[in-house]
């Protein structure tokens, strides 16, 4: 049995794991922590201050934003 392999933001996260050295659920908890609520300026919060790349804050913010309203 196939099975379908993990696309969109989520296909980062292994990745993201690797790289950074933290699981998803604890970067999935500082954006939730942050004062910020707008999608690029979460990006560019996790990029200046916790060094991620662009397509890694990218992928963690929409992912997080998207769980938080149901979409």
């Amino acid at each position: 049995m196939a099975t379908s392999a993990v696309k969109g933001p989520a296909s980062y996260f292994p990745s993201i794991e690797k790289k950074y050295g933290r699981p998803v659920a604890e970067w999935k908890e500082l954006i939730r922590s942050s004062p910020l609520t707008k999608h690029m300026e979460l990006v560019s919060w996790l990029k200046t201050e916790h060094g991620l790349g662009h397509g890694h804050a990218n992928a963690l913010v929409a992912h997080t934003l998207a769980e938080d309203t149901g979409k």
